[in-house]
């Protein structure tokens, strides 16, 4: 007898599928993006405030080939797209995984509509790709703190240097 599929892979959503699958999202719709690497305590954690924000979450991931775009360094990303999407979609916070191939997931953004624009304490509100599209239709862009400092490549190099 084989084991039925995880539940949390119903959650994965190719691109073009996303609009669709989102309509059936609670609202407000809180959606944020990233490469989450190597998922460490600081992405649980935003990951979990980001959902509080609304009523549900859309993570959008950057395929292997925009994070080797962004510069992340050597060897990025370390664990390939689906075993990212799989492990974020894993977490009870996150309604919806889905992923981007451009430099930044604008078109995903403007498809999906969200009420809520969510990046971590990182980026300033005025450097958040979106932010003037989703403020545009009266949506809330939202630069959450970092309560852990945390940090995918300082973890590599940690790793590395042991």
């Amino acid at each position: 007898m084989q084991a039925p599929a995880p539940a949390f892979e119903a959650k994965l959503c190719a691109p073009e599928q996303a609009v669709e699958r989102a309509r059936a999202l609670r609202r407000p719709l809180v959606f944020t993006n990233g490469c989450f690497d190597i998922l460490h305590r600081g992405h649980v954690t935003y990951l979990g405030q980001a959902r509080g924000l609304g009523g549900s979450l859309v993570v959008a991931l950057n395929t292997d080939a925009s994070v080797r775009r962004l510069g992340k360094g050597e060897n990025r990303p370390v664990n390939p797209l689906a075993d990212r999407a799989a492990v974020v979609a894993a977490l009870a916070s996150v309604d919806l995984v889905t992923w981007f191939d451009q430099d930044t997931p604008l078109d995903l953004i403007v498809a999906l509509r969200p009420e809520v624009l969510a990046k971590g304490g990182d980026w300033p509100e005025e450097r958040i790709v979106g932010a003037d599209e989703v403020r545009g239709w009266g949506g809330q862009v939202v630069s959450i703190a970092f309560r852990h400092e945390c940090s995918t490549s300082t973890l590599i190099e940690r790793i590395r240097s042991s």
